[in-house]
C-alpha cells in the first residue's frame, strides 16, 4: 500500500525519554521506589512488541506503535485484511464454532424427548440451541447440498419464468424481496425521521450486483477488471442454471444494471438526511412512476394499508419507471434469476459457491482462497439465528465486570462531552443548551439486547439449507411488515452480541456496544484505565460524536429530524468540517484514489471528537490524582498508544480500493493519523515540533467538539 508519509524518514535522533517527554518528564520516569511499588500490580495494556522504535513518533505515530506488527503480520489467505477488528472477529468466530459444534451433536437415543423452552447454562433455551445446532449441521452437510443441486430453488425459478409482461414485475419484485432477493427498489418499514416514534414505509434505490454505481460507470483498468469478473460471474450462474444463452444474458443484465446505476445518487448525496427525506402520499408516489403498479407491489408486500411513504431518491424512482418500460420483460426475467441465484449462491453446490468467491472474494476483496466451510457455516448460522447465538456467546464469554466498567466509562464520556460543549468558543449559548439537552437523552446499550428476538415461529429443518435461509428471511420480512402502524420498538438491536463493532442510531438517539468489542486491545478489564480510554473510550466518544456529526446533528434528543441550530452556529460548524474534509481529501492511499472527505465526513468527525472527549473523560476518571507511570510510560502516552493500537490494520489492495469507493470509514492508519495531528494534547505529549511530519500549525488544526 502507498503510505501517507511519502518523504524520506529521519532517523530517530533523540532518546525515547528526551524525544517524547522533554527534560521535565525524564524526572517523572525516575519516580520513587514507593510509587513504583504502588503501581507494580497495574498492567499497561500496551503491546510494545508491536512498536517500531526506528520510526520517530513525531513523524509517524501509527507505525511507531504498530510498525513491528505490520512487518510480522501476514494477511490470512482467506481474508482481505488483518488488524485489531479482524483479530477479535476471529476470536468471536472461534468461540461460536465451539458452541455450534457442541449444539450440532446428535442427541443420544435415550434423550430424545421434545426440547423444552427452558434455559440451559449458555443462556439459550433448549429449543434455540437445537435450532442453532441443526442450522450449523445443515450448512456443514455439503454432500446433501451437492445432491440437491438447484432443486430447492425450482419453485422460485418457475415463478420467474411465469413473468411474461412488465405489468407483473412490481408484484414479482415485492414477492422476491421478502426472500432476500433485491430488485431495483428497496422498500422497508422503519422510523419516520421527523416523527421518530412512528414507523413508516420507506422507498429507496437498490438493485446493483456490484458494490457501487462507480463500478459500472468508471473505465480505469482496475474498475474494468472488476466489471469483467462480475460479467464472468453472471455468465457462470446462468450456465449452471442451464440458461440457453448464458453469456448473452450476463451482458444484458450488466447493461440493465448499468442503466440503473447511471440514475442512482452517489454515496455523498445519499447520506444527506435532509435530501433523502421526502415524505409524500402513496397517491403522489404513484403519480411519480405511473408505469410501475404500486398497488400490486404494496399488495404483494402486504403494505397496502400504507397511506404515506418517505422516498429517499425521488428522481431515481421516476427513472426506474422509464427503465422498466424500455427494458424487455425477458431481460427482467434474466435480472431476477441472476439476483435469485446470487442471493442463494452460498447455500448451493460448490460450483455456485466457487463462482461467487471468484467474483466477490477474489476480485472485490483480494482473497487468495475460499474460507473453510466451518467459517462460512458459523456466519450463516449467526445470520439466521442472531439473538439465539448471541445469548450463547454472552453467557460463556462476557464477564459481568466488563459491563460494570463500561457503564463507568460511558458516564465519564457523556460528562466529557457536556464539559466540551460548554467550552466551545464558536457555539452560542442557546445552541449549547440544545446540544446538552440532546446529550442528556442519549440511550446506552451495552453487551446484548434486554429483549432478544423470539425464534418460536422459525422452522429449522436439518438438511434444508436453502429452506432454512429463506424461512429466516421471510420471518424477518414479516416482522418488518408488522411494524407498520405500530410504535417504534426502541429495544431492538441492529447487531449481534458477538459482533466486533459499535453503532449510533439517530432515530433512537442511542449508542450500542456489543459484547465482543469489549476485549483487548479495545477494552481490558485487567489494565489501567489509560489504555481503555484510548481504546474503547475513543470508540464510545466516536459513537456519541455521531449524534453531533454533519448528519447526526440534524436530529434532536428524541431522534426527530429538525434544525435546532442557529444559522451562525451552523456556519461555524461547517467551516470546521470543511477543513477536516480537506485534510482527508488530500490523502492518497493507493493508485489515483484519494479518501473522499465528504463521504467519510461523519466517521471522521466521530474519530476526531471521540479522541478529544475520551482524553477529557480519562482526566475526569483520575479524579484530580496523577496518573501512574507504568512500564516507563505516562498515562497520557499510554492513552494515545492505546488509541493507535486499535487502528492497526493491513489490507489487500483490492479491499482498500473497494473501501475507498464504498465505505464511509477512512482506512485505519489514517484514522490514527488525522485525529492526532489535530490534537493539542498529543502534540505536547510527544513533543511534536515544527518540521516533524505530524506537526500542524495551530491555524491548520481542526477542533469541532
Amino acid at each position: 500500500m502507498v503510505q501517507f508519509v511519502r518523504a524520506h524518514r529521519r532517523a530517530c535522533s533523540r532518546s525515547l525519554a528526551a524525544a517524547l517527554l522533554g527534560a521535565s518528564c525524564v524526572a517523572l520516569l525516575a519516580s520513587s521506589a514507593t510509587a513504583n511499588a504502588q503501581t507494580r500490580s497495574l498492567k499497561s495494556g500496551i503491546d510494545t512488541s508491536g512498536f517500531d522504535k526506528s520510526i520517530r513518533p513525531q513523524d509517524d505515530f501509527f507505525r511507531y506503535v504498530n510498525g513491528a506488527w505490520l512487518k510480522k503480520t501476514v494477511i490470512a489467505s482467506d481474508a482481505s485484511g488483518a488488524g485489531a477488528f479482524n483479530e477479535l472477529s476471529d476470536h468471536s468466530r472461534d468461540a461460536m464454532h465451539s458452541l455450534f459444534e457442541s449444539a450440532a451433536k446428535p442427541t443420544p437415543p435415550g434423550d430424545r424427548a421434545a426440547p423444552k423452552q427452558v434455559k440451559l447454562t449458555n443462556g439459550a433455551t433448549e429449543i434455540e440451541r437445537k435450532k442453532v445446532g441443526d442450522m450449523y449441521a445443515t450448512y456443514m452437510d455439503s454432500a446433501r447440498i451437492e445432491k440437491l443441486g438447484l432443486a430447492p430453488l425450482a419453485p422460485d425459478l418457475k415463478a420467474i419464468s411465469a413473468v411474461t409482461s412488465s405489468a407483473q414485475l412490481p408484484a414479482a419484485f415485492a414477492t422476491f424481496a421478502a426472500k432476500g432477493v433485491r430488485g431495483p427498489l428497496g422498500v422497508t418499514v422503519g422510523p419516520d425521521q421527523k416523527a421518530s416514534s412512528t414507523n413508516i414505509v420507506q422507498v429507496g434505490q437498490a438493485g446493483l450486483g456490484m458494490p457501487d454505481r462507480e463500478y459500472y460507470l468508471k473505465n480505469d483498468p482496475k474498475t474494468v477488471a472488476v466489471r469483467n469478473a462480475y460479467t464472468k460471474y453472471l455468465t457462470t450462474l446462468f450456465t449452471l442454471a442451464k440458461e440457453p444463452d448464458p453469456a448473452g444474458a450476463a451482458k444484458r443484465v450488466l447493461a440493465l444494471e448499468t442503466s440503473i446505476a447511471a440514475k442512482q445518487w452517489d454515496r455523498v448525496k445519499s447520506r444527506d438526511r435532509n435530501a433523502t427525506y421526502n415524505k409524500m402520499t402513496v397517491a403522489q408516489l404513484k403519480s411519480m412512476s405511473p408505469a410501475f403498479d404500486w398497488n400490486a407491489y404494496l399488495a404483494a408486500a402486504r403494505l397496502s394499508k400504507a397511506t404515506d411513504v418517505v422516498v429517499r431518491q425521488p428522481d431515481y424512482i421516476n427513472a426506474v419507471d422509464t427503465i422498466m418500460r424500455a427494458t424487455p420483460v425477458g431481460t427482467w426475467r434474466e435480472y431476477l434469476k441472476a439476483k435469485l441465484l446470487d442471493a442463494n449462491a452460498s447455500e448451493l453446490p460448490a460450483a455456485f459457491v466457487n463462482a461467487r468467491f471468484e467474483y466477490n472474494g477474489r476480485a472485490i476483496g483480494g482473497l487468495q482462497e475460499q474460507q473453510p466451510r466451518w467459517k462460512r457455516a458459523v456466519s450463516a448460522t449467526e445470520g439466521v439465528l442472531a439473538d439465539a447465538t448471541g445469548k450463547m456467546y454472552v453467557e460463556t464469554h462476557f464477564p459481568a465486570e466488563a459491563k460494570v466498567r463500561m457503564d463507568a466509562l460511558v458516564k465519564n464520556l457523556v460528562n466529557a462531552y457536556s464539559v466540551g460543549i460548554d467550552s466551545l468558543e464558536w457555539m452560542s449559548p442557546a445552541t449549547k443548551t440544545a446540544a446538552k439537552a440532546k446529550l442528556a437523552k442519549f440511550t446506552v446499550k451495552i453487551g446484548y439486547p434486554d429483549k432478544p428476538k423470539d425464534y418460536t415461529k422459525l422452522t429449522i429443518v436439518r438438511g434444508d439449507l436453502v429452506g432454512n435461509s429463506q424461512r429466516s428471511r421471510m420471518i424477518e420480512n414479516d416482522e418488518m411488515v408488522a411494524r407498520l402502524g405500530q410504535p417504534v420498538d426502541r429495544t431492538r438491536w441492529s447487531m449481534t452480541a458477538q459482533t466486533v463493532n459499535a453503532y449510533y442510531n439517530a432515530s433512537n438517539n442511542e449508542i450500542v456496544f456489543p459484547a465482543a468489542i469489549l476485549q483487548p486491545p479495545f477494552f481490558d478489564v485487567t489494565a489501567d484505565d489509560a489504555v481503555n480510554y484510548g481504546g474503547i473510550g475513543a470508540v464510545i466518544g466516536h459513537e456519541i460524536g455521531h449524534g453531533f456529526d454533519d448528519q447526526g446533528r440534524k436530529s434532536d434528543g428524541d431522534g426527530n429530524l429538525r434544525d435546532w441550530w442557529s444559522a451562525d452556529d451552523a456556519k461555524a460548524f461547517e467551516q470546521r468540517t470543511s477543513m477536516l474534509g480537506a485534510q482527508f481529501d488530500a490523502i492518497n492511499p493507493i493508485d489515483d484514489m484519494h479518501i473522499n472527505g465528504k463521504m467519510t465526513m461523519g466517521e471522521n468527525i466521530g474519530d476526531l471528537s471521540g479522541l478529544a472527549q475520551a482524553y477529557r473523560a480519562y482526566k475526569i476518571s483520575l479524579g484530580g490524582k496523577p496518573a501512574p507511570v507504568i512500564d516507563g510510560l505516562t498515562g497520557d502516552q499510554r492513552f494515545f498508544m492505546g488509541f493507535a493500537q486499535i487502528w492497526r490494520t493491513k489490507q489487500r489492495d483490492e479491499a482498500l480500493r473497494n473501501q475507498l469507493a464504498t465505505n464511509p470509514h477512512s482506512p485505519g492508519q489514517y484514522r490514527a493519523f488525522v485525529p492526532l495531528v489535530n490534537n493539542e494534547v498529543f502534540l505536547k505529549t510527544f513533543n511534536v515540533q515544527s518540521g516533524d511530519k505530524m506537526f500542524r500549525p495551530l491555524t491548520d488544526r481542526v477542533k469541532i467538539w
